[in-house]
């Protein structure tokens, strides 16, 4: 008898990219921390009747391999290799909320955010009065700063007007960093999507099962964001015919 337990190991290896170019030596990408995989192997049933209510004859029509995973551990090679088709390039973008600052009493009344990890800044993202919580207006750094109001510079220097003397406000921002990866999302045309092949490997009391898909594409991923507890993608994908028509393989120990 053969029993199977737990998730099991899900591993895909990269074939082709977004483009429809082949990857001669793709890495293969292992889903971590994963917390359920679902896999549907199903068939459109065509039932030919006469003049009966059941059918005399039954056939097997399309058939359809999907699956859906969730897993806990997020990696760049998952979302770019696998579902957007583009590598992920090397540096990381980031935001600070609610960087708090005092001004100073006198001209120019302005600050200056460095970024942590010796960052670049990009964007500002927003700035409220420190005591009140409101929101201050943006003007052009060619604008006069009227009450209410700030102006922040290429570099990251926000200037306020005379009345926020003293007083501390909030900045939010987004910066850039080396470390971590970063995937440009791009507009592909209709019809292109990355390709890959699958193996899903299960193991109890010594006893293997293991599924090989040849060529596979994903058409989901979510990310479930919550306010109390951990988000866990769901990685969606589906199975094809490679080029000399095999889907793949199941193997049992029994």
């Amino acid at each position: 008898m053969q029993l199977g337990f737990g998730t099991g190991i899900l591993t895909a290896i990269p074939q082709l990219d977004a483009a429809g170019a082949t990857i001669a030596n793709g890495t293969p990408v292992q889903f971590g921390t994963m917390q359920e995989v679902t896999g549907d192997l199903s068939f459109e049933e065509k039932s030919l009747y006469g003049s009966g209510q059941f059918p005399i004859a039954v056939g097997r029509g399309k058939g359809k391999l999907t699956f859906k995973c969730k897993l806990a551990e997020i990696k760049a090679a998952i979302l770019g290799d696998l579902f957007f088709g583009t590598a992920a390039e090397p540096g990381s973008r980031q935001a600070v909320n609610n960087f708090s600052a005092t001004l100073d009493d006198e001209a120019p009344y302005a600050v200056t955010v460095t970024p942590p990890s010796s960052g670049t800044f990009l964007t500002d993202l927003g700035v409220r009065d420190g005591v009140t919580g409101l929101a201050l207006t943006k003007v052009a750094i060619t604008d006069t700063v009227a009450a209410g109001e700030y102006q922040v510079s290429a570099a990251g220097v926000y200037t306020f007007h005379s009345t926020m003397a003293e007083k501390r406000v909030l900045i939010s921002y987004e910066y850039s960093s080396t470390g971590g990866s970063t995937i440009v999302i791009s507009n592909q045309l209709m019809g292109e999507a990355p390709f890959f092949s699958v193996q899903l490997m299960s193991r109890y009391k010594g006893k293997h099962l293991t599924l090989s898909l040849n060529s596979c594409t994903s058409n989901k991923f979510s990310l479930p964001f919550k306010s109390d507890d951990f988000f866990i993608p769901d990685f969606e994908f589906s199975a094809m015919a490679d080029d000399a028509g095999i889907v793949g393989y199941l193997s049992l120990a029994e």
